[in-house]
């Protein structure tokens, strides 16, 4: 995807279009306003190849120095919410639980992961997660 193109409909499976969905977040303008929000803006990330909003919305204690997704072989191609936890106004701590599918080599495969996020100067951050095997 060339700099400037964008997607029609965002990847984060919202079915809006990505200049009205995650585009504000992954420019850094706006944040989140809720984990599952920010979950579906990762996902994004990952879909675009945009490491570096991945890095900016990873809790700094958790984080990877770098991370490089030149060479990610995988295309992923749907993310279904199965259901979350906490994360409203009055929260600093929610859960999403979630399915990410993708394909590498024309092989399908899926990943399901419950991920935690805290709210950390007043933004909600990826923390961590526990992957269903």
């Amino acid at each position: 995807m060339a700099k400037h193109e964008f997607p029609s409909d965002c990847p984060c499976g919202s079915g809006k279009p990505y200049k009205e969905c995650c585009f504000m977040l992954h420019m850094e303008k706006e944040n989140p306003k809720t984990p599952e929000a920010l979950m579906r803006s990762r996902y994004a990330a990952y879909v675009m190849k945009k490491a570096d909003y991945l890095l900016y919305s990873w809790h700094p204690d958790t984080r990877p120095s770098e991370l490089d997704l030149k060479d990610d072989s995988a295309k992923w191609v749907g993310l279904t919410i199965l259901g979350h936890e906490a994360g409203g106004p009055d929260d600093d701590e929610g859960t999403v639980e979630f399915v990410a599918k993708y394909k590498i080599g024309g092989k399908a495969a899926k990943l399901t992961e419950k991920s935690r996020f805290v709210r950390l100067k007043g933004r909600w951050v990826y923390l961590d997660g526990a992957v269903e095997e």
